[in-house]
């Protein structure tokens, strides 16, 4: 599944921004010691964190539901999890490229990975569907499963 693969490399791409923004010394003191690239980590963290839940709550969902029951209810929660997770893909790799600076856009050395995560996470939005239609899949699926007589 595209978004179990796409998860685990942002997944990466946290761990070495934390592993970054405690060696890099700015100031005389580490990274992480700014405000700002605390708040970029905890959103990061935030996000990785709700998409493995997601995931893992869908993953539940399949291997207790008998295949007439994932067809009717899971199609659009999928799509909607890979809409999520390929458009927090690149916002991490957005903020991990701010964390490493111009080592983050250079392709060999310390950077490497988060140079080549923010240069190929985009493709994750395409392969498999693309996020704008499978996120309308998940759409039409919960409008389908609304009450006739839903009303505020």
């Amino acid at each position: 599944m595209i978004y179990s693969t796409s998860l685990a490399a942002q997944r990466r791409i946290v761990e070495e921004c934390l592993k970054w923004s405690n060696q890099r010394i700015v100031f005389g003191k580490p990274l992480n010691s700014q405000a700002v690239i605390r708040a970029k980590l905890a959103n990061m963290i935030a996000r990785v964190e709700a998409a493995q839940n997601w995931m893992e709550m869908v993953t539940h969902q399949m291997n207790n539901m008998s295949y007439n029951e994932q067809s009717d209810k899971l199609a659009g929660p999928i799509g909607l999890l890979k809409q999520f997770v390929t458009r927090t893909g690149r916002e991490t790799a957005e903020d991990a490229t701010q964390i490493f600076g111009g080592r983050g856009i250079t392709a060999t050395g310390m950077g490497k990975l988060v140079e080549n995560y923010h240069r190929t996470s985009p493709y994750d939005a395409i392969l498999g569907g693309a996020e704008d239609v499978l996120g309308d899949l998940g759409v039409r699926q919960a409008m389908k499963k609304m009450p006739k007589n839903a009303r505020l």
